[in-house]
């Protein structure tokens, strides 16, 4: 039996205080990004979602000058850009992603500033990498109730709107029948929109963020249509891909003698993508029961 488990598991898989974190907090993240993100795709706001990512590097790399945890620089970046989107931005379509290509300049260029003044301080020359590419195993476990409150806000805040989110991103002429405040819930999704995408540059980076948002969510879009079924697919693909991920990362030391680590980030993200890829091998077996059900009408 002890044999099998090492021929998947590495020695000291489990017994690791990092790796612990890691899964605990690669779950949570996970599972957010998976109800957040199937609304995201839903509602055709990948690009903010790919937007808050990038800024909210500018907080992660505010934090590094402030030396304060990476997870609030993160946040609060997040929190601010999401709103100055909604201010800047206008009703229409157009405008609003003219607004978030706007703001996503500005960021980027104080994160490039940012960077820079984080490489003149001592110890703070890996800020760059931990900022855009992150890194699960080095996650502090005392950041674990914080992140777990985040990932309750950002979901509670879906829940309590999920009906008028469902109206609202099926049809605006609908929700505007129905009297549903349309401008307050888009106001509320890109709140745990921020929450969402800034947990997980904790995780994988802010660059890659978006993967686990919007990865798992298409995925579980191809597979099924219903957004309950779709949810819970999203978090058992997002969940599953951070722990393989996680898996292979620590495994891939014990695969060479240089013994180096893959980056874990490159590890979850390359899972979502594969996950992504099987998920369209349905596709065709989707479209020949459609056809039959057309014959039998």
């Amino acid at each position: 039996m002890n044999g099998a488990l090492h021929l998947l598991f590495a020695p000291g898989l489990f017994g690791s205080a990092p790796v612990r974190t890691a899964i605990i907090v690669g779950a949570l993240v996970a599972a957010v990004s998976g109800l957040v993100g199937v609304f995201t795709v839903i509602r055709r706001q990948s690009f903010a979602g790919h937007a808050l990512a990038d800024l909210g590097a500018v907080g992660g790399s505010a934090a590094f000058l402030l030396g304060i945890s990476q997870l609030w620089g993160f946040v609060g970046a997040g929190i601010l850009a999401a709103g100055l989107m909604e201010v800047v931005g206008i009703k229409r379509v157009q405008g609003r992603d003219v607004a978030t290509g706007i703001v996503f300049g500005f960021g980027l260029g104080l994160t490039a500033l940012f960077l820079y003044w984080d490489t003149t301080l001592p110890g703070a020359s890996n800020a760059a990498i931990s900022v855009l590419f992150g890194s699960l195993f080095v996650i502090d476990a005392g950041v674990i109730p914080l992140v777990l409150l985040l990932s309750v806000v950002a979901c509670a805040i879906i829940l309590v709107c999920y009906r008028w989110l469902l109206t609202d991103s099926l049809s605006q002429d609908l929700a505007a029948v129905r009297h549903i405040p349309v401008r307050l819930t888009g106001i509320l999704f890109l709140v745990a929109l921020a929450l969402a995408v800034e947990l997980s540059a904790l995780t994988i980076g802010a660059v890659l963020s978006t993967a686990l948002l919007i990865g798992p969510a298409a995925a579980a879009l191809r597979l099924t249509r219903r957004v309950g079924r779709a949810i819970l697919v999203a978090i058992g693909i997002g969940v599953g891909s951070t722990w393989l991920g996680i898996l292979i990362s620590y495994d891939s030391y014990y695969w060479f003698d240089a013994h180096h680590n893959w980056p874990v980030s490159f590890c979850i993200v390359a899972v979502v993508f594969i996950a992504y890829l099987l998920s369209g091998l349905t596709l065709p077996l989707r479209a020949a029961r459609l056809r039959r059900s057309e014959i039998v009408l």
